[in-house]
């Protein structure tokens, strides 16, 4: 199963690097794009979850780093929430 990471930079400007075990990240991020911060949890949240059941579905068991970095971004952006409309920018995936 091929796996990606990915770029982005949280409203503060700060950048971090994420992983997916899946391509699947691909259908729902545009590089360069600014996404709200909900948006880009939601999204997020969707896409790894697809990702993880990917791993489960191939392997018998779900990818617990799939799901930790979900935790991961639920749990920086909280700290961005009470921003007047935060943006989360998706860098690029890094190939």
């Amino acid at each position: 199963m091929p796996e990606i990471n990915f770029q982005i930079q949280w409203p503060d400007g700060t950048q971090q690097s994420c992983y997916s075990p899946s391509l699947v990240v691909k259908q729902y991020f545009t590089p360069g794009e600014e996404y709200q911060l909900t948006e880009f949890v939601e999204k997020s949240r969707t896409a790894l979850n697809i990702a993880s059941d990917r791993v489960q579905k191939a392997y018998g068991f779900p990818c617990s780093r799939a799901l930790g970095q979900l935790k991961q971004i639920e749990s920086k952006a909280s700290e961005y929430q009470k921003l007047s409309a935060p943006k989360v920018l998706f860098i690029d995936f890094e190939e």
